[in-house]
């Protein structure tokens, strides 16, 4: 159960500020708008920080805050299938609830931006230029370096990181995600930080939102599964896992 908790809140804390610096960067009369793309890179990667950092605090030693991350932990044996499920369902409510503080943060904001996409790229990702195969395989390579990279940073070889250093080197490497990969979609690498703030866009009452965009969702959701499917086959194969 502590495990559970920890994942829930874990990706609130990761949404709420990544969701979060979106929001402050699109929406109009945002006192941080037009801040850019590095602006957004860097709050997503201290999102994922924090959330770690409050996972483990509330007893989730894996601090997975991603349902790929925890499917390659459950190839490597780390969960059992029932448990990867649930797991993965705490983390898309913790995104969903997460979306759900950053609408009610930037309550004043909604109805003064007239551009319904920037509304619904506050809460999940869309391609820059809409190709599915093209968009698909970008998530695949960004889900996929970020495993790796996981895989990487933890390896024996490197040494044993003192306690509580993890979260930062996770956080620099999701913020060179974003200023390397992220460019053609947004870089989603995580279902659950699509999914859960996509529904809570589909649900709340946001003042002149559009589409939820249904028919894109199906790749930030499928495309990093398979990234981490195939960053455990090729790390297994190396012997970096």
């Amino acid at each position: 159960m502590t495990n559970l908790l920890g994942e829930f809140f874990g990706t609130m804390m990761l949404i709420t500020f990544g969701a979060g610096v979106v929001a402050c960067v699109l929406l109009k009369d945002s006192k941080g708008n037009g801040g850019g793309w590095i602006v957004i890179t860097a709050g997503w990667a201290f999102g994922v920080m924090l959330g770690v950092f409050t996972s483990v605090a509330l007893g989730a030693p894996q601090a997975d805050l991603n349902p790929a991350v925890t499917l390659a932990k459950t190839m490597l044996g780390v969960y059992g299938a029932s448990q990867a499920f649930v797991t993965m369902l705490a983390q898309i409510a913790g995104g969903f609830t997460g979306a759900a503080i950053v609408w009610l943060a930037y309550l004043p904001h909604w109805a003064p931006t007239e551009d319904p996409g920037l509304k619904l790229a506050v809460f999940s990702t869309a391609p820059a230029i809409r190709s599915y195969g093209q968009n698909f395989l970008c998530e695949v390579i960004g889900t996929f370096m970020l495993l790796f990279g996981i895989f990487a940073i933890f390896h024996t070889n490197n040494g044993t990181l003192p306690s509580g250093y993890g979260p930062y080197l996770v956080g620099i490497l999701v913020w060179a995600l974003g200023l390397s990969l992220g460019g053609p979609t947004g870089y989603a690498i995580n279902p659950a930080r699509d999914l859960g703030p996509r529904i809570a866009h589909a649900v709340l009452p946001i003042a002149g939102k559009g589409s939820s965009d249904w028919a894109y969702a199906w790749i930030p959701v499928c495309a990093p599964m398979v990234g981490a499917v195939l960053a455990y086959v090729v790390g297994k194969a190396i012997g970096l896992i």
